[in-house]
């Protein structure tokens, strides 16, 4: 598949993803819109514009570390044709291969099982240490969740990744500041954030999470880092693409109301 890079293009990918989103997890009556909308631009433009698939070259890995915001990957993998687009609507549901969270026996196109926070950046760098071992060439992407960076597994998985220079290895941070239990700032404050990773030995990039020629530019200049690893602090919005959802902490893990669903759509299908 030809990778798309302009933007219009991609930012248009992105709202009809936010409407699957939105539209599964309101017929599942469950899941996870806040972060699953503040990743969508991130895992659009990182499928579509970057990552290869196959087509007669290394196929590149991905890791969905927060395994919470499924239903945007689902998304994204259903219109890169791995699954009919249909089986979105069985989301959560009993033998559905979409579960709450990704399970690589479960589905196509899912690299490994996540779910259980903090542990995606260990998975990620055995993919890249076993890619260097073959001699593959392939990279590795993992997409993670700031609450989930309070963690100290994901810290030891830094130094990892450091100490074996997997210059391979590309981290997203889904930065929208909010998580479960209210603000990151005042669950598990983590700034200086940027310079943490610095100091940890990695690339560290921070850009606009919602605009996919920032995001472009940030993957290009990853991709030609050698002797250490690659982050890009992504500044995203929570619920980003629904006013109602915005920035609101409750819209963490619950589905919407039919009155806040119908809304949803409507400015989702706004041009």
């Amino acid at each position: 598949m030809e990778h798309i890079t302009d933007p219009e293009r991609l930012r248009e990918l992105a709202r009809q993803v936010r409407r699957d989103i939105v539209e599964m997890i309101y017929r599942a009556g469950s899941g996870h819109v806040g972060g699953s909308l503040s990743a969508a631009d991130l895992l659009v433009t990182l499928f579509f514009g970057k990552l290869r698939r196959g087509d007669g070259q290394p196929r590149d890995y991905f890791v969905l570390s927060k395994g919470h915001a499924a239903p945007a990957l689902y998304a994204v993998l259903a219109r890169l044709g791995h699954f009919p687009p249909e089986d979105l609507l069985t989301l959560r549901r009993f033998g559905s291969p979409l579960q709450g969270h990704p399970d690589s026996g479960w589905l196509p196109g899912v690299e490994v099982p996540t779910g259980s926070l903090g542990q995606g950046l260990s998975m990620a760098n055995g993919l890249a240490l076993a890619a260097r071992l073959n001699g593959t060439g392939q990279r590795v992407y993992v997409l993670l969740g700031d609450g989930e960076v309070q963690e100290g597994q994901i810290w030891e998985a830094a130094m990892t990744a450091a100490h074996y220079r997997l210059d391979h290895l590309t981290a997203l941070l889904d930065r929208n500041r909010l998580q479960i239990d209210g603000r990151t700032g005042e669950v598990m404050a983590l700034e200086p954030l940027a310079e943490k990773w610095r100091a940890f030995g990695w690339e560290t990039l921070e850009v606009d999470g919602h605009d996919h020629a920032a995001l472009l530019a940030a993957l290009d200049h990853l991709e030609g880092v050698r002797g250490r690893p690659g982050i890009i602090i992504a500044h995203t919005v929570k619920g980003k693409g629904v006013s109602i959802f915005e920035g609101q902490v409750k819209f963490h893990g619950v589905a919407p109301t039919t009155e806040e669903y119908l809304q949803a759509m409507k400015e989702l299908s706004a041009v």
